[in-house]
């Protein structure tokens, strides 16, 4: 037969806060009484009552993580248990409100575990704080919380602020979303004797020297205007936008209408990255962002999918290309991590393509889709491994334009460079050098210079036509020097 575990509630507060119930089990069961600490004010009544009290106030103090000091707890009273019988544990407030040691020993099979009842702090809190939880509360565990989980705009209570430590790591993740000046409520001892509530600014959290085993922190809610750094704030801003009494230019847009500006803002984050502007690449992102929300708006009043579908989509295939992350796949570098992608990508798209140029986006800039053409083609083999043959590639097609343009044809022409832009994308895909990117860099730097040379064209008040070309080129070279 198992060992049993009974496990108690000490209440929120004080001794006269004790069920008769409990007091009276404590009072006749000769079982040994185990408390998770004695930083409670009913211990000491109880020792008081010439009650045998084992605490484990010791175990904090050799770990660093709370997750430790809980399992070595509950390890504890399980060996405990089946060495000496049936023991009591006792715990602050109720066994089932934020006691991880109770949940660990719950998932024990070694023994009985028995929850014998106690008095929640939370109906206390409730009446001292003046909130009713129907219109939304979260409860959060400030020793063990993620920032992303917080509900702002309910009413938000952190339990088990035991320290300066704690608190101030509430605070930090706090002011990534609230003012520094936004007011929090500090409630220690609540429903006893002791019983007091403190408002402060957030920014002092971690300053109060009355922060003790039965602190709590209140967060009242705020608005959702105050929230526009959230995604839910950007989502309701696109749907109010789209909807009736909104915008007269968001409400005409369809997916086609909104393609050139999704290329539009892509090109602008490629010149925010090239300019080294973080907080100009911020904005950026934002704005080709825009066009998810609204693409996503538009196939959500359509009935085809939603911003959700989206994020769906990209989640679940970045955990099924990445096996050797998410999954037991074994890679020993960036190569193997490709191949494994390309492999997957392969499936997912089917085993048996039409052709090789089928499985390519023909919507690319014209640049970038030369590249893939010829990634594609080397796949299986359809490259030069050298490169000198693609340096004479380059010159043959020079040669043949200059050919062709002795014969005057222009349509003969325009393909031939056409060819001098493939073998020279050809040659850039051996280097490493993305065309695209390349091309955008001198776009820049020719910009940069140019409008050195219009600065010190207008510093002379003269005409650009009084200017030889031999002049606009020393203007031009000293515009070389402050290249970025």
């Amino acid at each position: 037969m198992k060992p049993l575990i009974e496990i108690i509630g000490l209440g929120a507060g004080d001794f006269n806060q004790l069920p008769i119930g409990i007091y009276r089990k404590l009072m006749n069961d000769n079982s040994n009484c185990f408390v998770r600490t004695k930083d409670h004010p009913v211990i000491k009544a109880l020792e008081e009552e010439s009650i045998t009290i084992f605490a484990f106030d010791d175990v904090y103090e050799k770990h660093d993580q709370f997750e430790s000091v809980y399992q070595e707890i509950s390890d504890t009273l399980v060996e405990t248990a089946k060495t000496e019988g049936n023991i009591i544990y006792a715990v602050p407030g109720h066994p089932m409100l934020a006691e991880q040691s109770v949940q660990l020993l719950l998932r024990n099979p070694e023994v009985t575990v028995n929850i014998v009842g106690g008095q929640s702090f939370l109906d206390d809190l409730f009446s001292a704080l003046k909130i009713d939880p129907i219109e939304g509360f979260q409860f959060v565990d400030a020793t063990s919380f993620e920032r992303q989980q917080l509900q702002y705009q309910q009413h938000l209570v952190f339990c088990q602020v035991y320290d300066a430590l704690i608190a101030s790591e509430v605070k930090l993740s706090l002011l990534e979303d609230l003012p520094a000046d936004y007011l929090v409520y500090i409630v220690e001892a609540v429903g006893s004797e002791s019983e007091m509530i403190k408002e402060i600014p957030l920014v002092e959290l971690d300053q109060q020297t009355t922060l003790s085993n039965l602190t709590s922190v209140y967060i009242p809610p705020i608005k959702k205007e105050s929230l526009n750094h959230q995604f839910f704030r950007l989502k309701e801003v696109i749907s109010t936008l789209r909807g009736p009494g909104g915008c007269p230019w968001d409400q005409k847009q369809t997916h086609g209408s909104l393609k050139k500006y999704l290329v539009e803002e892509t090109y602008e984050v490629l010149e925010a990255i090239d300019r080294e502007d973080d907080d100009g690449l911020a904005e950026e992102l934002g704005d080709v962002l825009l066009q998810v929300m609204l693409h996503s708006q538009i196939g959500e009043e359509a009935g085809f999918f939603t911003i959700d579908d989206v994020i769906y989509s990209i989640t679940e295939k970045m955990i099924r290309r990445h096996p050797h992350v998410f999954g037991d796949v074994e890679v020993e570098n960036e190569s193997d991590v490709i191949k494994n992608w390309e492999e997957i990508k392969q499936e997912e798209k089917g085993k048996d393509p039409k052709t090789l140029m089928d499985q390519l986006t023909s919507g690319l800039p014209a640049p970038l889709l030369a590249e893939e053409i010829q990634k594609a083609a080397a796949k299986v083999g359809f490259d030069w491994l050298e490169i000198e043959p693609i340096w004479e590639k380059v010159y043959e097609e020079i040669n043949e334009f200059k050919e062709a343009s002795k014969r005057g044809n222009s349509e003969e022409q325009e393909k031939e460079f056409g060819d001098i832009l493939f073998a020279m994308i050809n040659l850039g895909r051996y280097y490493k050098i993305n065309p695209e990117i390349a091309l955008m860099r001198t776009n820049h730097k020719f910009k940069q210079r140019f409008q050195f040379v219009e600065q010190k064209v207008k510093q002379t008040k003269r005409d650009w036509k009084t200017f030889t070309l031999e002049e606009l080129d020393t203007f031009w070279d000293e515009a070389k020097q402050f290249d970025s």
